[in-house]
């Protein structure tokens, strides 16, 4: 089987190319991806099978051999810093619900200010 890297894809149209190895570029369909695999990155590595298509080369059974790795995960806090935020984000949520059982929410600026605090906590903790 032949072996490449994905040039580009494109999810919302659902195709993009693979550059092989051997210098060939290699149409690739969403539908010749693994389960579980919507988005390859540019850069992937991958093995795939070949069938002439209607306009050249088509990737057939991609399997993705070496994901390019997540600048998310490289960028990720240590644990111990961590730790440390999400004990303060549960200092600011006890805030929160003691209002709540007096019967008072957040007003708007406060409630967005919240979410945004929750949503970067989440986001920094997902694999």
């Amino acid at each position: 089987m032949p072996t490449g890297k994905v040039k580009w894809f494109d999810t919302e149209r659902g195709f993009g190319f693979i550059a092989s190895d051997e210098g060939d570029e290699v149409f690739l369909h969403a539908s010749a991806l693994p389960a579980g695999v919507t988005a390859p990155k540019p850069g992937t590595k991958v093995d795939f099978g070949v069938a002439d298509g209607r306009r050249g080369p088509q990737a057939l059974s991609v399997k993705v051999l070496d994901p390019i790795p997540s600048v998310a995960k490289a960028a990720r806090k240590p644990a111990e810093d961590m730790a440390v935020i999400v004990e303060d984000l549960i200092k600011v949520l006890d805030r929160v619900g003691n209002d709540l059982r007096r019967g008072r929410y957040p007003d708007k600026a406060q409630g967005e200010k919240y979410a945004s605090l929750l949503r970067a906590v989440a986001d920094s903790l997902e694999v």
